[in-house]
């Protein structure tokens, strides 16, 4: 059985303090490009997911949007900022739909 310290337990920081520290608070700029550069990895994460799943090249995938391999590529390497007509552009080749939920 392992026994905690209470003392050191109570030293550790929280999420949310870790990421105040290195990012500032949750409605700081700083915070606000933080969480939308992650939310692009991880929709571009999503989309390269998919894009594997279906066994395509990225060549391929390119070709049914009318960009190159090298966008695609820097697209998934979080190298590139995606627009939203980007992001469906690719989602609907990959025969994916989305839905917006507000609220």
């Amino acid at each position: 059985m392992i026994k905690l310290d209470e003392k050191k337990l109570a030293k550790l920081k929280t999420g949310s303090q870790h990421f105040d520290e290195k990012y500032g608070p949750a409605d700081s700029p700083s915070r606000i490009e933080f969480e939308a550069k992650a939310k692009a990895w991880y929709y571009a994460e999503l989309l390269r997911d998919e894009r594997k799943r279906q066994k395509l090249t990225q060549q391929q995938l390119g070709e049914r949007i009318g960009r190159k391999r090298e966008y695609i590529s820097s697209l998934e390497q979080g190298q590139t900022d995606m627009q939203l007509s980007t992001f469906m552009l690719i989602a609907n080749a990959l025969g994916l739909r989305f839905s917006l939920v507000v609220g």
